[in-house]
C-alpha cells in the first residue's frame, strides 16, 4: 500500500526556515538509498532547493540537480520545478498545492505553519486516501 506522510511544520527552526526540513528529508531519503523527486511550487523554490542542498550540511554531499538533463538517470535526488517532466521514482517530497503526480510508494507532504497551507493539506490528505493511500501525520 502507498503512503503519504504529512510533515506539519511546527518547531521554531523550521517555522523559520520550511526549506531545512526538505533538505533534512532529502538527506534521509539518500541514506536509505532512495531515489526521490523534490517537486517544487516554481523555479525560484527549485533555485532555492539546489542552492540549499549544497550548503546545509557540511558533512554530507547529497548528490542533486535542477531536473531536465541526460543526467537526470544518474542523480539521487531531482529538484523539478513544475512543467518539467520526468520518470517517476519510488520517493516523491512534495511542496506543491496538489497532490503528487505518476506511481510512487511514498509521498512527503511538507506542510507550513501557515493557516491557508493547513487547509490545502486537508484536501490532499483526503485526495490520497480515497486513492488508497495509508496517511500519517508528523508535528515535526
Amino acid at each position: 500500500m502507498p503512503r503519504a506522510d504529512f510533515y506539519l511544520i511546527d518547531k521554531p527552526r523550521f517555522r523559520e526556515d520550511p526549506l531545512l526540513l526538505v533538505c533534512e528529508l532529502a538527506k534521509r531519503a539518500f541514506g536509505a538509498q532512495q531515489p526521490t523527486l523534490i517537486l517544487t511550487r516554481d523555479f525560484e523554490q527549485a533555485e532555492a532547493i539546489d542552492e540549499y542542498l549544497w550548503a546545509f550540511d557540511e558533512d554530507t554531499y547529497i548528490p542533486h540537480q535542477l531536473a531536465g538533463d541526460e543526467e537526470d538517470a544518474n542523480t539521487a535526488v531531482l529538484i523539478v520545478p513544475p512543467g518539467v517532466e520526468t520518470p517517476d521514482r519510488p520517493l516523491v517530497i512534495n511542496l506543491r498545492d496538489t497532490c503528487a503526480p505518476g506511481q510512487f510508494d511514498r509521498v512527503l507532504e511538507v506542510v507550513a505553519a501557515d493557516p491557508a497551507e493547513r487547509e490545502g493539506s486537508r484536501s490532499r490528505w483526503t485526495q490520497y486516501k480515497q486513492a488508497g493511500f495509508e496517511v500519517t501525520k508528523h508535528d515535526m
